[in-house]
């Protein structure tokens, strides 16, 4: 008996504002909507065709001392040429790119992360040429942290 694979459903497009969210919370959520991950449906070789704007991506925070320490690392593929970019640089020039690069290092390192990203859009204000698919409000849940309830006797 084999198994017949499911109908893909109709894409959903969902919006999220990053103002005052934390990056990995606000990545890890995106990257499991971009896999598919809150269908019923999900399997790990299908793509589940859902789209995600992210606006205000300026207004992202980093917790701790990351705005400072975090750098960014590429090499160009020359002897030497490892090229550094600190997090707070590029916030002020391209604050879109600090998402992707947390959405794109949360998604499978395979063949469907490039078609996978095709379908985040982040626009670092909140005008965004989106408005004709209707997206839904994607709530990203920042959980508290608890103190102890218990006091020492």
């Amino acid at each position: 008996m084999s198994t017949t694979p499911s109908k893909p459903a109709s894409p959903s497009w969902y919006i999220v504002d990053a103002k005052g969210k934390t990056l990995g919370r606000l990545s890890t959520r995106i990257a499991d909507i971009l896999r598919g991950k809150h269908r019923p449906t999900w399997a790990p070789h299908l793509i589940a065709d859902d789209h995600v704007i992210v606006t205000n991506a300026a207004g992202i925070v980093l917790k701790g001392r990351k705005m400072e320490q975090k750098v960014y690392k590429r090499h160009t593929g020359y002897f030497g040429n490892m090229r550094e970019i600190p997090v707070a640089r590029l916030m002020k020039e391209r604050p879109s790119d600090v998402i992707v690069r947390a959405v794109k290092g949360m998604l499978p390192r395979n063949r469907l992360r490039a078609r996978m990203l095709t379908h985040l859009h982040v626009f670092p204000a909140t005008e965004h040429p989106h408005e004709a698919q209707q997206p839904q409000s994607l709530d990203v849940v920042i959980p508290v942290r608890r103190t102890p309830s218990h006091k020492a006797v």
